[in-house]
């Protein structure tokens, strides 16, 4: 009985000194490593210790809503003024061309016409009459005196010098309204600028024939203020309105935004497109040439409070974009956001999918791998 209880005793020793020895291994003394666990759904990602994870709040940012679209640059046509030719005739010298900048008053072209060549005959004619109606009242206001005619025929030769009056002021005034000096007979009439500006259109050439009051030979515009007109989606039309501000990035001049505002919505939407046409008018800086292309970025009048977080807290799987949020019995869930714009100090602008106040991964990237593990 005595050796079974010696035997027993040394057992246990041996088995007390086997246990020491596991002790002193360093990986067992370390802590086990945490634990994920994954719920059913896929979207929830329970962690063993969440006080270690980094998280952000997200911030709230208040911004107006933009919408960018494409345009032309175009004349304003309530400044578009077309040159008029009032006689007919052949153009014999042209002294502007189309882009160039003229000033009220100058010399455009020059027509050889036959309308001023009738125009100074009917003129001397009416002059003529005048001297011989105006001689004939004379004799017969003495003849009258000397009661040698009556007082009838003293008023119809008064009336008849009236009339031929009338007939000279009449070519005369034709005469200046065709551009010609009743003073200065020339056949040759000159087409002036009516305002200053800057050519847009031509329709004449040399030795061409111009009708009177046909086909503009030149249209001036001024183009010190300018349209800005672009296509807008019909989907997006409700984010436009008049009144609102826009700004205007010139192809030729990416560097520069000029300030412009809508001043007009079609009322017609292209049927191939589905797209109405939007005007935007711009006080021209000087830089802005017909035809240029712009790009248009509007700017809603109504302000929208929107999310702000780091770029690194946003993870794109499968063409969506998440973030790992943490829920009340910190839990993270991931959750599907919608972007905005790219902000200053790698941040991103969220419109929707979390609210300002949500505590979200800073490294969601970094969250995945880890949990995918």
């Amino acid at each position: 009985m005595n050796k079974i209880l010696i035997c027993a005793m040394l057992a246990a020793s041996l088995s007390a000194t086997g246990c020491g020895q596991e002790n002193t291994n360093p990986k067992a003394e370390a802590p086990p490593l945490a634990q994920v666990e994954h719920e059913q759904d896929g979207g929830v990602v329970q962690e063993d210790h969440p006080e270690r994870i980094a998280l952000f709040t997200a911030v709230a940012r208040n911004s107006w809503p933009e919408l960018v679209v494409t345009g032309v640059v175009t004349p304003d046509i309530s400044r578009n003024v077309p040159v008029v030719s009032l006689a007919a005739g052949r153009v014999v010298e042209i002294r502007a061309r189309l882009g160039d900048t003229v000033q009220k008053g100058d010399v455009l072209l020059k027509v050889r016409s036959n309308d001023i060549s009738a125009g100074y005959s009917d003129y001397r004619k009416a002059v003529a009459d005048e001297k011989l109606t105006g001689t004939q009242f004379d004799r017969a206001k003495d003849l009258y005196s000397h009661s040698a005619i009556s007082l009838n025929d003293l008023q119809v030769a008064q009336d008849a010098e009236e009339k031929v009056k009338v007939d000279v002021e009449t070519a005369a005034e034709h005469l200046r309204l065709l551009g010609s000096d009743p003073d200065k007979p020339n056949s040759i009439v000159e087409i002036h600028a009516p305002v200053s500006g800057v050519i847009t259109d031509q329709q004449v050439t040399d030795a061409a024939s111009v009708q009177a009051f046909g086909t503009n030979p030149f249209t001036i515009s001024d183009l010190s203020s300018v349209w800005v007109v672009c296509d807008v989606y019909e989907n997006h039309l409700a984010d436009v309105h008049i009144g609102d501000s826009a700004q205007i990035k010139l192809n030729a001049y990416p560097g520069r935004l000029i300030p412009g505002r809508i001043s007009n919505i079609g009322a017609i939407m292209d049927p191939n497109l589905h797209t109405a046409k939007v005007r935007i008018e711009v006080a021209n800086p000087g830089i802005m040439r017909v035809g240029m292309f712009a790009t248009a970025t509007f700017r809603s009048q109504k302000q929208e409070t929107h999310t702000e977080v780091p770029s690194t807290t946003i993870l794109h799987l499968h063409d969506v974009d998440w973030v790992f949020a943490i829920t009340p019995d910190e839990k993270f869930q991931r959750v599907g956001i919608v972007t905005g714009a790219n902000l200053s100090g790698d941040m991103q602008e969220i419109v929707s999918g979390i609210m300002p106040g949500a505590q979200v991964v800073r490294n969601a990237l970094t969250f995945q791998n880890t949990a995918e593990q």
